[in-house]
């Protein structure tokens, strides 16, 4: 088995990936600020050795890729490096010293896809400083993998869910109270005709990518994969399904965007912009085929459960009775 350092594996998909690598026998060190615990409980983590950095500081004195080197990985995976600039001090400390290196990207590193189910070789089109980034560092990932042999695995979340946590909601924003709306039958007003879409994933999932990757390195390196669930929501079908769930007829209207942004506060209206105008839809048939990955979730399972822990730490006002 291997020594694997996982880079930010205290949060959303570390919680489910650290425990199953420690399962399935692998030495694992988890190397965060030490500032956040891990979403749910597991024996697993009694086995892993925490090693606490601050990746920014330690990057401004040239300490941080070095620091990784000197954990003597046979495998990292780095869930948290948003600049470019800190793959490749990490790349250039580790480089001839692993055997896999995978990278955390994001689906919007697609920006507008030109069609749906967008795949892993549709081209990147990118816009705004988070996706932007993350298909530079994309880019130069695979280029390296491909003209030096660097091991680089390059996963692709989309609008990542599970407990303790809200998810993106049917509105495209995060605000905790549209599921209470929901939750308790009241009206929801949706932008346009709520047919842009979202493509959640849970948690869970995400790290299944990653030890499927792992395992089938041999098709994984020089890759790029989806990280998402089999099929993308529109935010109209989306809400109406969580309206059923509730045991409600859904009761919806609509407003063009401009109009509808005027009653929402300004943080809620922006975040939707940013998910509709991408509106993305995403295809897995590259993950199943050359890597066996089956999500165990759907988007809309994902979502009840997470939303159903809300309501069990009393974020959200289920209805009475509800359970």
């Amino acid at each position: 088995m291997a020594r694997v350092v996982v880079i930010g594996g205290s949060g959303h998909v570390g919680t489910y990936l650290v425990p199953a690598l420690v399962e399935r026998g692998h030495e694992v060190m988890n190397v965060s600020r030490g500032q956040a615990a891990p979403y749910r409980a597991h024996a697993a983590w009694a086995r892993v050795e925490q090693v606490v950095a601050d990746r920014t500081a330690e990057e401004v004195l040239g300490r941080f890729g070095p620091r990784i080197a000197e954990l003597r990985p046979d495998i990292v995976v780095d869930m948290i490096s948003f600049d470019l600039s800190s793959t490749q001090g990490l790349v250039e400390a580790l480089r001839g010293r692993v055997e896999h290196f995978l990278h955390c990207s994001t689906i919007w590193v697609y920006g507008h896809n030109a069609a749906v189910p967008a795949t892993e070789d549709d081209p990147l089109n990118p816009f705004g400083e988070y996706g932007t980034t993350k298909a530079a560092i994309e880019t130069w990932l695979v280029a390296e993998a491909r003209r030096t042999g660097f091991p680089a695995t390059i996963f692709r979340p989309g609008h990542i869910v599970g407990p303790g946590w809200v998810p993106l909601n049917p509105a495209g924003n995060f605000n905790v109270d549209v599921f209470s709306r929901i939750a308790r039958g009241e009206e929801l007003v949706l932008p346009n005709l709520g047919l842009e879409t979202v493509h959640h994933v849970h948690a869970e999932d995400v790290a299944q990518v990653i030890l499927r990757g792992i395992l089938h390195r041999s098709a994984a390196v020089g890759e790029a994969f989806n990280a998402v669930s089999p099929q993308a929501l529109n935010l109209k079908g989306y809400a109406e399904a969580m309206f059923r769930w509730f045991g409600h007829e859904p009761r919806l209207r609509f407003q063009p965007f401009e109009e509808w942004k005027q009653t929402e506060n300004a943080e809620d209206a922006q975040a939707t912009w940013e998910h509709i105008v991408r509106s993305p839809c995403h295809s897995i048939e590259k993950g199943r085929r050359r890597l066996g990955y089956e999500p165990r979730w759907s988007s809309l399972l994902a979502v009840q459960e997470a939303v159903a822990a809300l309501i069990a730490a009393g974020r959200v006002s289920g209805p009475t009775g509800w359970a």
